[in-house]
């Protein structure tokens, strides 16, 4: 069976992922992500977990299709609950929102553990998540986005140090974003028209549109 190719959002999601590392991915869908992974020998193992049975039902479909259930398990999870500490080296959370995204890792009683990597990719409220992380003692190692279809995202690769810091407003929008990279300059471009339709009725964010405008074009 020929193998498909992930969108852009996905692609860039599997950039991250380290080579032979064991791989969770939550939220998994039609497990997409971890057959193309192993099919193109970047890694050898992945769960594959979802927290409705419709979705994982697809994935497992997938999986047996391309012959890797011996390779991909497939498993029923709200978030990463019934996932133990020693069962995934890099974790994906891709397409759902910042702030449920900040429920999972709060709720991860090894989230904390240094020698994890999370491969985050919030749809929305992406402020939400990245003001937790280095409130939480995380640090964004490497971000960068892309457009799929009409749509701009952005994924970041995680991991904790210990270190507590206090963030800028504007810095939980744009995060460590590359500004001299055209597609981190596209994402921006649509965050700030975004954040200006929304200042009209919240003019507590013009301080914070000046400040991205300010080091976007500096």
């Amino acid at each position: 069976m020929r193998l498909f190719s992930l969108d852009n959002r996905l692609s860039l999601c599997a950039s991250f992922v380290r080579k032979n590392a064991t791989l969770a991915d939550i939220g998994t869908d039609h497990a997409y992500l971890p057959i193309w992974l192993i099919k193109n020998g970047i890694i050898e193992k992945a769960l594959a977990c979802d927290i409705n049975e419709g979705p994982l039902n697809s994935g497992r479909a997938d999986v047996q299709s391309y012959g890797l259930s011996d390779s991909i398990t497939l498993r029923l999870s709200d978030g990463l609950k019934e996932v133990k500490e020693n069962e995934a080296d890099d974790i994906v959370i891709a397409g759902m929102g910042g702030e449920l995204i900040v429920k999972i890792l709060s709720e991860c009683m090894w989230a904390k553990n240094k020698d994890k990597h999370f491969i985050l990719q919030p749809m929305t409220k992406c402020e939400v998540l990245i003001r937790y992380l280095y409130e939480n003692g995380f640090e964004i190692m490497k971000q960068k986005a892309c457009a799929c279809g009409n749509k701009h995202y952005t994924v970041m690769l995680v991991h904790y140090t210990g270190e507590v810091s206090e963030v800028e407003d504007s810095f939980c929008y744009v995060g460590k974003l590359d500004f001299s990279d055209s597609e981190s300059k596209n994402y921006i471009f649509h965050l700030l028209s975004h954040l200006e339709k929304r200042a009209i009725s919240d003019k507590s964010l013009l301080p914070v549109i000046e400040k991205i405008k300010g080091e976007c074009c500096s």
